[in-house]
This record gives structure tokens, C-alpha cells and sequence, in this order.
């Protein structure tokens, strides 16, 4: 049948039911546990938790999301039935915050975190999935960049709310001698939107109908994704050695700020210049989308991450000459902002332009376990460097891991 025959169906709307219902759900699980993520180490202080404890369980934490990524992508594949496992990961995470509130020590905190974090895990590649196979291979782009945006939004109105929930409780006092009530309050708030995530995926999102593959055994669809995906993969992964936690970031702007502002307001005009990167990477989703869908996903994707070398450089820089500078950090924050942006607006279409639907799930996972492992080996390194050399040489180093990741992604063709 051909496109003009009237009898033709039209193709999907970039910014249909599955496409919005997939970005309202991932603002309100990114309002529930960045509200909490806010707040735990104040929550960990009262309870007399070391800060080695909460390195501790951030790190197993990240590590169960980041191998569960991979696994889920394989399970959908083979047995289907996507969207419950989605609705599984994000009830997942608002029954960890539960158990967070109750916590009077670490090991209920660190299963709390551990049971959020899986869910995390297992919902993120099929979410994805779904979102990409609701669209037009022409409207990737715009889709992915609409769903980062209200991602985002969450992750930017969460700390905000965190904040202000835990000073409402504060004021309203009924605690006694317990500094712990306030926090545990914003944590049972921080269960409302986990829950609302939950009843908005199941009414929003429609699934598009897939048929299991039960003769599908792991090692061998590895195996089996293609060597253009595989080179695609170790790309992102040197890439991502150099990529830092932003919070790094956030402590660098706040060293360099010192000097010139004092401790507490150069941590203060730091939390600020972050909220900054977080909207720069809102407003810039969306369009990000729509140049890939106009230019290609790779020539984005490659600029993408040249900014993000940039970023790593012009921090080593901003240390090296000791520019302690606001202005000087803002722009290293939006510059931030802008390469975050394209990189989780255009990873996933990426991928899905290298490899077959039939193994769609098991890609993007395996995208997501990447990631996730090196960006914890990226964020040891930086630290390590910075503490026992020099932060110029730390971001130095991240800056040429960076630049090597975007040069070997410039040898990846699109299938």
C-alpha cells in the first residue's frame, strides 16, 4: 500500500498517549526519590550513620540498577510483557521509600535503597523500549527528547520540594526530642508521587504488542547484536569513564567559590548553578530531539559529546588558573546542562537505529548497564585523582577520556 493511498494508516504522532503518559510517570518517580535523595544525608546525621555508610550504599544501590538493566531488557525479550514489568519497577520504588521512613539504622536503609534502585533498574530499558517503538523512527528525537525533559523536571522540582517539605515540617514541630520526625515526614510525603507513577503508566501507556521469544538464551543474544551496536556500546563506555557525577561538579564550583564567597554561601550559589544545569537540560531536550530527527542521531549525538569533553576540560582549566569566577562556572554548568541533554535525549535512539526490534529490550539494557558501570568507575577515578594529585588533573584525565569516547563514536555508522 502506498503512503498516499488515503486508506493508509497515518503514522504516530510523535507526542501521543504512550509518549506523554511514559514522560508524566518518569516526572513523578524522579519527584519521589530526588525528594528523598535530598534529604538522606540529613537523615543519616540524626541517626548517628556514618557518611562512609551512605558511600556505601549509594554504591550498591547503583550497582544492582545498573546489572538489573540488562537482565530486565533480556527477560522482556524472551517472555514479553513489558509493561507489567515496568509497573513492577516503579511500585518498587515508592515501597523502598516506606522502608527508608521506618529505618533506625542502615540495614533497613540500605534495603530500602537497594529494593528503589532495582525497580529503577528493571523499568528504565523497557520504558524506553516502549517509548521508542510508539513513534516513527523519524520522530525519535523529538519523543526521547520530550521524555528526558519531564525526567528532568522531576529531578529539578524534587530537591526543590525535598527542601521546603523537610522546613514545613521542622516549623510545625510535634516531635519532641525525635530530629529524625521531620525527615521521616518528607519521606512518607515523597510515597504519593511514587504511587501517582505508578497509576499513570497503567492508564497512559499502551504497550505495543509483541510476541515472546522463549528460545532466546542470554549469553548467545549478546552475542548475536550486531557489531556496528557493539562498537556503539564500547563508545559509550569509554565515554562514560570520563564522565563524572555531577555532584563532583558541584563540590568543584563550591572549592573554587570559597575563597571569594566563604564556605556556606559558595555551597549555596554551587546548589544554585546545578539547579541551573538541570534547566538548561530541560529547555534543551525537546530541541536536541528535533535536530537529530532533521540532521541524524549521530552527527547530535557525536557534538553531544564533545561538549562534554569541554565541560571536563574547562573545569581542569577553571582549577588550574584558580577562577573561582561566577559568571566563569555558570557557563560551565549550562555547558553541562547542554551535553547531559543530547547524551540521555539520544543514547536510546541511537541504539535503536543499530539493532533489530526482536532484541530492542536486550540493547537498551545492555546501553543502561554500560552506563551505569562506568560512570561509577568514572566518578571513583575523577575522585581519586582529585584527592591524591590534583582536581586539574582529575577533570584532565575525564576530559581525555571524554574526547576519546566521542572519537570513537565518530566510527559508528547508523544502520
Amino acid at each position: 500500500m502506498s503512503s498516499s493511498d488515503p486508506a493508509a494508516p497515518a503514522p504516530p504522532r510523535w507526542l501521543n498517549r504512550t509518549v506523554a503518559g511514559a514522560g508524566l510517570t518518569s516526572a513523578l518517580g524522579d519527584l519521589c526519590y530526588e525528594t528523598t535523595t535530598v534529604v538522606l544525608p540529613g537523615f543519616l546525621a540524626v541517626l548517628g550513620i556514618p557518611a562512609a555508610a551512605l558511600g556505601l550504599i549509594e554504591g550498591i544501590a547503583d550497582a544492582v540498577a545498573a546489572f538489573t538493566k540488562m537482565a530486565a531488557g533480556y527477560v522482556a525479550d524472551r517472555f514479553g510483557h513489558r509493561k507489567r514489568l515496568v509497573l513492577l519497577g516503579y511500585a518498587l520504588t515508592p515501597l523502598g521509600q516506606a522502608l527508608i521512613a521506618l529505618a533506625a539504622g542502615w540495614p533497613l536503609l540500605l534495603l530500602g535503597r537497594v529494593v528503589a534502585w532495582f525497580g529503577k533498574g528493571l523499568r528504565g530499558p523497557l520504558r524506553d523500549a516502549i517509548v521508542l517503538q510508539a513513534v516513527s523512527a523519524d520522530t525519535r528525537g523529538r519523543a526521547f527528547g520530550f521524555h528526558r525533559a519531564m525526567d528532568t523536571l522531576g529531578a529539578v522540582v524534587g530537591p526543590l520540594l525535598g527542601v521546603a517539605l523537610l522546613g514545613w515540617a521542622q516549623r510545625a514541630g510535634a516531635f519532641g526530642d525525635d530530629a529524625s520526625g521531620p525527615f521521616r515526614v518528607v519521606l512518607w510525603l515523597s510515597v504519593i508521587p511514587g504511587v501517582a507513577a505508578v497509576l499513570a503508566f497503567a492508564w497512559l501507556v499502551r504497550d505495543a504488542q509483541r510476541s515472546p521469544n522463549p528460545a532466546l538464551r542470554f549469553v548467545g543474544a549478546l552475542r548475536a547484536l550486531p557489531a556496528r551496536f557493539r562498537r556503539y556500546l564500547g563508545a559509550v563506555g569509554l565515554f562514560g569513564c570520563g564522565d563524572f557525577s555531577h555532584t563532583l561538579l558541584i563540590l568543584a564550583a563550591t572549592q573554587l567559590l570559597t575563597p571569594s564567597l566563604g564556605v556556606v554561601q559558595a555551597a549555596q550559589v554551587a546548589g544554585l548553578l546545578y539547579v541551573l544545569r538541570n534547566v538548561v537540560q530541560v529547555a534543551a531536550s525537546v530541541p536536541v530531539g528535533a535536530l537529530a530527527d532533521r540532521f541524524g542521531t549521530l552527527p547530535v549525538l557525536l557534538a553531544g559529546y564533545a561538549l562534554g569533553a569541554l565541560t571536563a576540560a574547562l573545569t581542569a582549566l577553571a582549577f588550574w588558573n584558580g577562577a573561582g569566577h561566577v559568571a566563569l562556572l555558570a557557563g560551565v554548568f549550562v555547558v553541562a546542562g547542554l551535553y547531559t541533554a543530547v547524551q540521555e535525549a539520544l543514547e536510546s535512539p541511537m541504539t535503536a537505529g543499530l539493532v533489530g526490534g526482536d532484541t530492542l529490550d536486550l540493547a537498551v539494557g545492555a546501553l543502561g548497564t554500560v552506563n551505569g558501570l562506568a560512570k561509577f568507575a568514572s566518578s571513583a577515578l575523577v575522585g581519586v585523582v582529585w584527592s591524591a594529585l590534583s582536581p586539574s588533573l582529575a577533570f584532565g584525565v575525564a576530559a581525555l577520556l571524554m574526547a576519546a569516547g566521542t572519537l570513537a563514536l565518530g566510527r559508528v555508522a547508523p544502520r
